[in-house]
Formats: structure tokens, sequence, C-alpha cells
């Protein structure tokens, strides 16, 4: 594989957090070696470019790369760079191999590859030191009451709550969280459903891996989204079933293109992930005909619908279900903040029984303190609380973002009937949004390019998405006015290349 050049923006640091600074960044090039972000050849920034970048003293970026060296992960390259040793960690003993290397294991042969199918939206770790992050589901913690959440966090510890989470609960979930589920938040989507037809997962993607896992196998055949998420993609792909893509217009997935043999289905007809646009009833009910008469299941990923700040959102697909062939997949990640990684899935006792098993043999359940903690904040009110602020604040943000947008040549593509917490754009013909997307770093702009969510092999994109959960509605203006100014330099160069874009 060839050696590349490593930009700086791979690393970041927690400047007053406590911890030593050499430490820091010793640790992030450690992380990057190992999980294969930087191979060995690759060389680092220089020791100048690196601490600029990051505002620390080139004495601590020097001493982070010589201990490094030192260790085996680094070797030095001309002047002040460093590049990845072909090791790319330390040696064992008297630098002799380990055991695993002298085995002498093909594991490319024996591995099913996943990192293949992993085509990651770009989002900096350090994404708070921009002054416009246009990031989809990044969080404003001035929105987010913390004092709360540490009481709720306390109440789970309270005795008798501890001495139930404490227990092996084996592979069920916390009731006080399922029946806050049941009772108040599927409801609130038009949907009815027992204990026994509620798994609580770690997170949406998760919910989604086990649905696809236990539906799909290499005899079968799955549909999604183009766009779309593209881990929702990867996951239908690892399951090695036949996969075909479906482009969605400006009414969401359309039933008439879904290819002749279909066994599963993953859809966001609420809010179609990335275009936001959500699908009429009339299609809807289409939908759920086909799959009633070609024998096919839908999953239904109903993200985002408490951002309602212009409309009530739409029933989800499943309260129109009859036949039970709907399973459905909400989140409180979203609606929490994006690290809590808690959702659910909803469909057929049978179903959910098999998914509980599937769970049981990877982790069990997720965290019981983290379950009832939820259950807490969600049993207090809490949770309603914050949707109003956010409601609130995303509406004043959505304002602002389409008045400017307004006063530019900037299209948008996809926006929600009820809200969100997204735009998608469209560029002129021939825009690259991924190089786009790093030249407006510069610029201190971070939006995401539309590339990881066609289907395809990777091209040049014209669409990018601008979300506006984290960024303060005063600086929206002065943000969009930046990405203007660089679509509008990219035809004036001719960076915008003529012919067909990728769409």
């Amino acid at each position: 594989m060839r050696a590349s050049s490593v930009a700086p923006e791979i690393f970041f640091l927690r400047h007053g957090s406590g911890a030593n600074l050499q430490a820091q960044l010793r640790e992030r090039v450690v992380a990057a070696i190992l999980t294969g972000q930087i191979r060995p050849g690759d060389r680092l920034p220089s020791t100048r470019r690196l601490a600029d970048y990051l505002h620390i003293s080139r004495t601590t970026v020097t001493l982070a790369y010589q201990e490094l060296g030192a260790q085996g992960y680094l070797e030095a390259a001309a002047r002040s760079a460093h590049r990845v040793a072909d090791r790319g960690r330390p040696l064992g003993p008297a630098g002799a191999a380990t055991a695993a290397e002298g085995a002498g294991v093909d594991w490319h042969a024996r591995l099913r590859r996943a990192g293949h199918l992993h085509r990651p939206i770009v989002k900096p770790f350090d994404w708070q030191r921009y002054p416009y992050p246009f990031l989809y589901g990044q969080m404003d913690m001035s929105l987010f009451d913390l004092a709360e959440w540490r009481e709720c966090s306390r109440m789970a510890l309270a005795r008798r709550d501890f001495e139930e989470m404490a227990s092996d609960a084996a592979a069920a979930d916390d009731p006080m969280l399922v029946d806050h589920i049941r009772s108040h938040g599927l409801p609130l989507r038009g949907i009815e459903a027992k204990p026994e037809e509620v798994l609580v997962t770690l997170g949406a993607q998760n919910a989604l891996w086990i649905a696809t896992a236990l539906l799909l196998g290499p005899e079968r055949r799955a549909a999604h989204e183009n766009p779309g998420h593209p881990d929702i993609a990867g996951a239908l792909h690892l399951s090695g079933a036949a996969v075909s893509a479906v482009d969605v217009d400006a009414e969401g997935l359309p039933p008439a293109s879904l290819p002749a043999r279909l066994d599963v289905l993953v859809v966001t007809p609420s809010h179609q992930a990335p275009t936001t646009v959500t699908m009429p009833l009339q299609r809807r009910r289409q939908l759920l005909e086909a799959a009633d008469a070609r024998d096919f299941v839908i999953v239904e990923d109903d993200y985002e619908f408490e951002m309602s700040f212009l409309a009530p959102p739409s029933p989800a697909l499943k309260s129109l279900d009859r036949r039970g062939r709907v399973i459905y997949v909400g989140s409180f990640s979203k609606s929490l903040f994006p690290g809590l990684r808690l959702g659910y899935l909803v469909g057929p006792a049978p179903l959910i029984a098999e998914a509980r098993a599937m769970r049981a043999l990877m982790l069990r359940h997720p965290p019981g303190h983290l379950q009832r903690t939820v259950a807490h904040f969600l049993a207090r009110g809490s949770y309603d609380a914050l949707i109003r602020r956010m409601r609130d604040a995303f509406h004043e943000r959505y304002t602002t973002m389409i008045e400017a947008l307004d006063r530019t040549g900037l299209k948008i593509a996809g926006s929600s009937r009820f809200g969100g917490t997204s735009l998608w754009l469209e560029g002129p013909p021939g825009l690259d949004a991924t190089a786009l997307a790093q030249e407006l770093r510069e610029d201190g702009v971070l939006i995401e390019s539309g590339a990881p969510f066609f289907a395809g092999p990777a091209a040049p994109c014209r669409f990018f998405r601008l979300g506006f959960s984290s960024i303060p509605p005063a600086r929206i203006p002065e943000g969009i006015t930046r990405l203007a100014h660089r679509v509008e330099a990219h035809a004036r160069s001719g960076r915008v290349r003529c012919g067909t874009p990728r769409s």
C-alpha cells in the first residue's frame, strides 16, 4: 500500500483537561496506528506544523515523537518529520516477533471483511474549536440539563434501584425504561406494543444490525435508500445478502422502483436520511401494500421525530401496519446526546425473542445503570422539558439558516416538513463536496460531504449536509457566507469540473 502524508486534523488534544499534553499526543498517535488510521510508511506532520495546528510547544511534539521512536512506533524521516515504523508497534523482548506474528496466520483470508464496507462520515474529534460547525448530530451543552442528569444518575444508585440493576438480569431489560417506552414514547408515534415486543439496544445502529442479521443471509435480498446512511448499507452487505440501492425522489423512496425480488427493506419514511424529505401518506400505504403482496419485511428507522418545530410529525409507518410487516427502530441518542448510544427495537414477539437471544450472545444487555438513569430522566419529565428547549432553539436556528441561505446562490435540495436538525444542499454540477469540506476547515467551517451516503464506487459528489444542532444562531449567517464564498471560488477557478457529477 502506498504511503502518504498524514494530515494534522486527525489529531486533537483536550487543553485544560489536566492531562499532560505530551502524553495525550503520544496516545493519539498510537491509537491512530493501532486502528489502521495511519499505516506503516505514512509520514507524520513536521513538529512545527503539528505544533502550530494543536497550539502547543514544538518541544512538546518533538519529545512525543522521540518517545514514540524509542518505543518502536515511529522512525525519523527528513528534517523534523517522522514516519510510522514498519512494525507500527513496539517489538517484543530483544526485538523478537510475537507468537501471533510467528504463527503465519493469513488473517486476510480468515476474516469476514467489514472495514471496506465502512464509509465514515467525517467529523473531526475537535469540532468544538471550529467557530462554524455545521455538523449533524452534535450536542449543544447549553440546552442540556446536566444537573438533572446527574440527579437521575444518583437516583439510579439508590439502594433499591441499585439492587435491581446489580443483580444478574440475564438478557432482560430495565422494566422501568421499557414501560416508559411503551406508555409514552411509542404512543406518540401511534404505536402500541407489549413488553415482549420491545428490546433495548446500544443505539439505533445496534438495533438495525440485529434485525438485519436475523432476517438476512446469503440466499436473501435486501434494499435500502440511495442516498442513505452508509452504516445501513454496510450492515446489509455484511449480512451476505444481495443488496440493491433504490434512488429516492422528492417524496422519499418510490415503491414502484423496488427490485422484483425482496426480503427486507430498510427505510426512513418520516425523515429520510440524509435528504430529510417526508414520505406522503399515500406512498406509505403503497409501500405497505407492496410488502404484503410481495411478502417482504420493512425495517423503519424513525430517527429525530421529536424535533418537530414546524408541524407535528407524520405517523410512523408502523402505526399504519396491520399485517405485522414493519419492524420499528427508535433511539434516544439524537434527542439526549450522541454518546449515549441507547435505542430500541419494536416488533412481533417471535422476532424480539430471537433478537434478545442474539443480543445476549454479544453483550447480554445495555448497561443497567445507563438504562435506569434514562428511565428516571424520562419519568421526572426532564426529557420532555429538554425536547421543548431543543425545539425552540432549533426552530430559531432553522429560520436563521433559511434566511442566510436565501441570500446566497446555494440550493436547498431537501428540508423536512416538520423540522429536524439539518438541511441537504446541492452544489453546482461538477462540485466535489469532499474537497470543499476540506478547504472550508481553513475558514473555520465544518460541513459534511454527501459522498458517503451514495451507493456505488467513490466519485465526486455535489451534495452536502448542513447540521445546526450545535452551532449558535449568531454564527450561522457568517458561516453560510464563508461557505458560499468557497463555492463561488471553486466555480471561478474552474475546480468545478465539467461532466456528470454524482447524484
